[in-house]
């Protein structure tokens, strides 16, 4: 039976975050995406994760106004975000209240399927933004089928609780949770191609029939095209892929490969190459302007095999190695790459993902470089003892968390429930402080009250007619 394999480009989100630091703007975008919605994606990955944040800080942009800009002419193609749980788009846990406003505001801006997920895999984690998602997206769902998609990622790591069994077992709680896809997130590169046709196979057995298997990868350490294809070849709905200016190395796999691939197989994306070749040409034009500006760093697209070689992500391992620099113990890499398994297991093995991966790798290092483990704790890593983060996937170890936590107790129930709600109050501040225009503004503050400021700052200083350089200087007359 034909099956055709669907694609879900990440050329306006995760290619640029992977390789260009999120420096994308939004002018940069705008010449092809009339011809982007002709390719026949399953959707378009262009909103969420750092782009909200950098928009902001870098680049003079107001995320939602880009997120609207990208619907105008992305009419037929879905706009898919990434999500981080109750954290959304910043780095701490939010009060439901703002989860359930985000929500609403990101469908009725133009938001077609929203991936979200959180970095220890704790399902608590995910209730208030999935439970938004059906709210919000149900409706939509009525009027447009290919929107109002939720779509709940499982961070993909390895370790020894990250079995088959495991995977297969939290893919079927998401899908009772209400997700009408389940995506594999191997954020650091570390599934293997043979492992992927296992875990397919297996999910695909286990769920649903109506329900999508979404494959995430990238290709840091060059298995990524392989990754993809035995997937494939194993059943999966979507893959993900970067067109091929931005991507490869850091990124996704490239579009193009893949789609002559599969071209007259069983597997056929049914898109047109040749529809490719003028978006691609514009993009690789756009990647001279990133690397000529300095955001774009040629290295980003090599293979770097460390990955494979320590089972560590590719962004930690740099981490690591800048830590060790600044306290000039360059030479205590392996004892720290040696170290970063036991700092883990003390954990309850977390994912390596964003949050985890650096605390645990920060810990690892002042263990080294201290010559004592845990003589000094970060407060990451005591919030992650203490279970502010959510619930790690195995027990933790009591006699490091005696030493770590000193006596502060420990939660056991969702970090969320202990947060009051926060819009009203954080609405009322954007209004005393003369920046609102639009209920978006106080969703942004609420993610970035800094860079938020500093932006309504820049854009009062623009609206009142003040010259845009001077305004960029940070010279506002407000």
């Amino acid at each position: 039976m034909a099956k055709k394999v669907m694609i879900m480009d990440t050329i306006l989100r995760d290619a640029h975050q992977s390789h260009a630091a999120t420096r994308m703007r939004t002018e940069q975008m705008l010449p092809v995406l009339d011809a982007l919605d002709e390719v026949g994606y399953y959707s378009l990955e262009g909103w969420g994760g750092a782009t909200f944040d950098t928009c902001m800080r870098f680049l003079n942009e107001d995320p939602w106004e880009r997120l609207r800009t990208l619907r105008k002419h992305l009419k037929k193609t879905p706009i898919q975000m990434l999500l981080r749980g109750q954290n959304l788009l910043g780095y701490r846990n939010y009060a439901d209240d703002l989860v359930d406003k985000l929500v609403e505001k990101c469908f009725e801006n133009g938001i077609g399927v929203i991936r979200v997920f959180d970095a220890l895999n704790d399902p608590r984690n995910l209730e208030a933004s999935m439970k938004a998602i059906r709210k919000y997206g149900d409706e939509l769902h009525a009027t447009d089928p290919t929107r109002g998609i939720c779509e709940a990622a499982i961070s993909y790591t390895s370790g020894p609780v990250y079995t088959m069994e495991y995977f297969v077992n939290l893919a079927k709680t998401y899908e009772s949770m209400g997700a009408d896809n389940i995506c594999i997130k191997d954020m650091a590169n570390l599934l293997l191609p043979f492992d992927a046709y296992e875990l397919v196979k297996a999910m695909k057995a286990a769920l649903r029939p109506e329900t999508k298997l979404h494959l995430h990868t990238h290709n840091t350490t060059g298995t990524g095209d392989m990754v993809n294809l035995m997937a494939i070849m194993a059943g999966v709905d979507i893959v993900d892929t970067a067109l091929s200016p931005l991507g490869n190395g850091t990124s996704q796999p490239a579009t193009e490969p893949l789609v002559a691939t599969l071209k007259g197989t069983e597997y056929d994306t049914g898109i047109d190459l040749e529809k490719l070749i003028p978006i691609a040409a514009h993009f690789k034009k756009v990647a001279a302007e990133l690397e000529k500006e300095g955001s774009l760093n040629p290295k980003v697209r090599q293979v770097d095999v460390n990955t494979l070689i320590y089972q560590v992500p590719g962004g930690m391992l740099s981490n690591l190695m800048n830590q060790l620099k600044k306290a000039g113990k360059e030479d205590k890499l392996q004892e720290v790459l040696a170290e970063v398994p036991n700092v883990r297991r003390d954990c309850g093995y977390p994912p390596l993902v964003t949050p985890s991966s650096q605390i645990v790798g920060t810990q690892a290092v002042m263990n080294v470089v201290m010559g004592e483990r845990y003589k000094m704790v970060t407060k990451e890593t005591r919030d992650l003892f203490a279970g502010k983060y959510g619930r790690v996937p195995m027990p933790i170890n009591e006699e490091v968390a005696e030493k770590v936590l000193k006596g502060e107790p420990r939660i056991t129930h969702r970090p969320a429930d202990d947060l009051e709600p926060e819009y009203e109050k954080l609405k009322a501040e954007v209004i005393a402080k003369g920046y609102y225009t639009q209920e978006e503004d106080v969703l942004s503050y609420a993610s970035f009250p800094e860079v938020a400021e500093n932006f309504f700052k820049w854009r009062k200083a623009r609206d009142k007619g003040v010259d845009v350089d001077q305004a960029k200087t940070g010279v506002y007359p407000v």
